[in-house]
């Protein structure tokens, strides 16, 4: 009998084990040094990617620095959003710069954010819908993020595309989808942190998509530690 219940409980030890692995926790950007991150995290959304393509020497140091297995996405650059996600020539020459910053890190996911007032019209859904269909190729993991949107409505298009749509699940929920990319830009804004009910009730959405491969992003001021508070709270 005590065999049967050691057995068993290693058998539950496992089971949240793979769970655990199916929840993907990072930061949007380096809020410490790039090497005290990387004892942390196995994954990081490089922002300096969004104004600019960051220099070559801090590019090769995060790629020669980075353990296995770590991750890296990309912001992609604002001209993106603010040409209307039209591959005009200055969004190709963006975009070419930052394939050679994907190329250095092995990234695998580039992300695309929209301001808010890019609204749900059949003109924007159109423009989104074309750039993202021509951007697929050089990404394994393409996510857009649209504030403007009901969230629904972004994930059919993703579901169409084949892409993931960022949402904040405090707000928003979870997503239907069997992947997810879940984005945490603070309770009021980036300046503002998550106490300790609002990581609770984070988790305690995450646990309800415990079947989903989700991916939490924070991007608040204190994203690091709350990225880890949050990694506490869901046993990971």
């Amino acid at each position: 009998m005590r065999d049967l219940e050691q057995q068993g409980s290693q058998s539950n030890l496992i089971c949240a084990r793979v769970r655990a692995t199916m929840f993907t926790v990072g930061c949007a950007g380096f809020a410490v040094p790039a090497t005290r991150y990387f004892k942390e995290y196995l994954f990081v959304e490089i922002q300096e990617t969004y104004l600019a393509v960051p220099g070559q020497g801090t590019v090769r140091r995060w790629a020669r620095e980075a353990p296995p297995g770590f991750e890296f996405a990309l912001l992609a650059p604002r001209e993106c959003a603010l040409e209307g996600f039209k591959l005009t020539p200055v969004v190709q020459s963006a975009l070419e710069g930052l394939a050679g910053v994907r190329d250095q890190l092995n990234a695998t996911t580039a992300v695309f954010t929209a301001a808010a007032e890019f609204t749900s019209t059949r003109t924007n859904k159109s423009n989104l819908r074309e750039f993202l269909k021509a951007i697929q190729p050089a990404y394994k993991r393409i996510v857009f993020e649209v504030p403007g949107w009901k969230a629904e409505e972004a994930d059919t298009l993703a579901e169409e595309l084949g892409c993931l749509a960022a949402r904040d699940p405090l707000l928003q929920g979870l997503s239907k989808r069997p992947e997810a990319y879940y984005r945490l830009p603070g309770p009021a804004g980036r300046k503002s942190r998550y106490e300790d009910p609002a990581i609770d009730e984070l988790a305690a959405i995450a646990d309800g998509g415990r079947d989903q491969k989700a991916h939490y992003i924070f991007a608040n001021v204190d994203m690091f530690s709350d990225a880890k508070r949050f990694r506490k709270a869901v046993g990971e």
